[in-house]
């Protein structure tokens, strides 16, 4: 047993200080990759491009809900106005009928406006994100870096267990010194690509 733990603990310095070796030649050598990370989060949630289009959406959003109060308005005035037909007279009837294309007005409009939005805002993501990209590409060779990655300090505490997985599956870079954060560099590059 003992011959084994010997020999194991020689393998094991042998493989170290081979790697050492072969990490000292790299460090030396030109060719040694230059490694950057960027976080494409704090790119999301700080550039101008991201900022003007939340104005946008808040006021798109301010007035469907202004579309959608008013249409409510008319059904609660309808209803109203239904309590006081006698039940079965051609009032009552046409009170109901306009009624009910009132409240099935409001419910499309609503799951209209919502896919409109949600539509809206995954397309313009999509966009920032391809643009993200393209941008750290650019500033990547400019400054001779040859590998780039993406690193957002994760949101904890999660709201539940399967956001925690989520955060926990998808947060690849856990340590990054000495590498060049170009974070700054590519947002600079979005923003003004998008005016």
């Amino acid at each position: 047993m003992k011959v084994k733990s010997v020999a194991a603990v020689i393998i094991l310095v042998l493989m170290t200080s081979l790697l050492v070796s072969i990490g000292a030649e790299k460090s030396s050598d030109s060719k040694f990759s230059k490694i950057a990370v960027v976080s494409v989060r704090k790119i999301f949630q700080e550039c101008r491009r991201n900022a003007k289009f939340r104005q946008e959406m808040t006021a798109e959003r301010d007035k469907l809900e202004a579309e959608l109060q008013s249409l409510s308005s008319q059904i609660d005035a309808g209803k109203s106005g239904l309590k006081l037909a006698k039940p079965g007279s051609s009032d009552y009837m046409n009170g109901m009928k306009d009624l009910l294309e009132k409240q099935a007005k409001l419910q499309a409009h609503q799951e209209y406006y919502k896919r409109q939005m949600d539509v809206r805002e995954q397309t313009v993501i999509e966009q920032l994100f391809k643009d993200v990209v393209k941008a750290t590409g650019e500033v990547a060779k400019e400054k001779g870096i040859e590998l780039v990655l993406e690193k957002s300090e994760p949101e904890l505490p999660a709201a539940n267990s399967n956001e925690l997985t989520l955060t926990i599956s998808t947060h690849k870079v856990l340590y990054s010194a000495g590498c060049e954060d170009i974070t700054e560099a590519v947002m600079a590059k979005v923003d003004a690509n998008s005016n």
